[in-house]
């Protein structure tokens, strides 16, 4: 077996430590593991109850890697989540200020209910999003590699939330949507957390491993079509560039060159998880909502019209030909 089988199949044994916990919900698990591999971040969205947490933990127990979790919260300060200095006295009385790493300072970082902390707090993780560094007192520490946050949000509970900056979303690759399981889903959820066994998650794959794929992701092939396509689809967001009437209506502001990125290296990405070496338009489609939906900014007419950025995204596969 060659080494990109060997990482291949370790992506598969990843993705089946993960359902051992995880009932259902494939199309989520797929989408998390895109963020992985492409080596970007995303944002899980869903209704209380639907193993958000679990999800990502289950994710870290099945790597080799440093997880920590960050409980957001009104009042949770910016050097809670980057770490702060603190005085310390050697052995010959001299002191001096160590900088303490916070939870940031970790592979895998859990942003639990981010909406739930004021702006300030949250723009805490941009640096460390975009630039895999902190910067404090001037002085720049680099984050260790893989770097993945993954962060949740309630849907439905306003009181107590702050809507995520446009600059704090357009970081995250992926903006994954959790639904209701389907009924044979539940009733196995019912089933499996109602008594006493227990599903022991292994650590499957390891950092180096990780690192590999990130790199092996960007050598998926894409042809130059679909990378026009890419650029057109994105330009169609923007209603001062594109012909699309609805676009022109009902948006706001479209997407930038950053949703294009993300939406080839997420299309690589799952490719490279269904054992596929070159992008398929089925791998793109696949992409296009979750790289999508948070990167178009509606107007009030098709807020008060009931529109979502979902609909948009329909709306851009239909007139954007492929």
């Amino acid at each position: 077996m060659n080494d990109t089988q060997a990482l291949l199949t370790k992506l598969q044994e990843l993705k089946t430590e993960i359902r051992k916990v995880i009932i259902g919900q494939e199309e989520v698990i797929d989408q998390l593991l895109v963020a992985f591999i492409a080596g970007g971040h995303a944002l899980l969205e869903g209704v209380p109850g639907l193993a958000k947490t679990l999800m990502v933990s289950t994710l870290a127990q099945a790597t080799d890697l440093t997880f920590k979790r960050i409980q957001f919260t009104p009042d949770l300060m910016p050097t809670d989540i980057i770490g702060t200095e603190i005085l310390q006295e050697n052995a010959d009385g001299q002191r001096s200020f160590r900088f303490n790493k916070g939870p940031v300072f970790a592979n895998i970082v859990l942003a639990d209910e981010i909406n739930r902390t004021p702006p300030k707090t949250q723009a805490a993780l941009l640096e460390a999003m975009q630039e895999r560094a902190v910067s404090y007192a001037g002085t720049t520490y680099p984050l260790d590699a893989p770097f993945f946050i993954l962060a949740t949000q309630n849907p439905i509970e306003q009181a107590g939330t702050f809507p995520l900056p446009e600059a704090q979303t357009d970081r995250f690759m992926l903006f994954v949507k959790i639904n209701y399981p389907n009924e044979n889903e539940e009733k196995d959820i019912l089933k499996n957390t109602t008594n006493n066994s227990t599903q022991k998650v292994n650590p499957v794959i390891h950092a180096n491993e990780i690192k590999q794929l990130n790199r092996l992701v960007r050598d998926v092939h894409l042809n130059d079509d679909t990378l026009d396509w890419v650029n057109r689809l994105i330009r169609n967001t923007r209603p001062q560039s594109t012909d699309i009437e609805q676009i022109k209506t009902n948006v706001q502001w479209g997407a930038g060159p950053r949703a294009g990125q993300s939406i080839i290296l997420a299309a690589k990405a799952y490719a490279l998880l269904n054992g596929r070496y070159a992008v398929t338009h089925d791998d793109l489609r696949a992409m296009i909502y979750p790289t999508l939906r948070h990167r178009i900014l509606l107007n009030f007419k098709a807020e008060a019209e009931g529109i979502n950025t979902d609909d948009i995204v329909s709306i851009l596969l239909e007139k954007t030909e492929l």
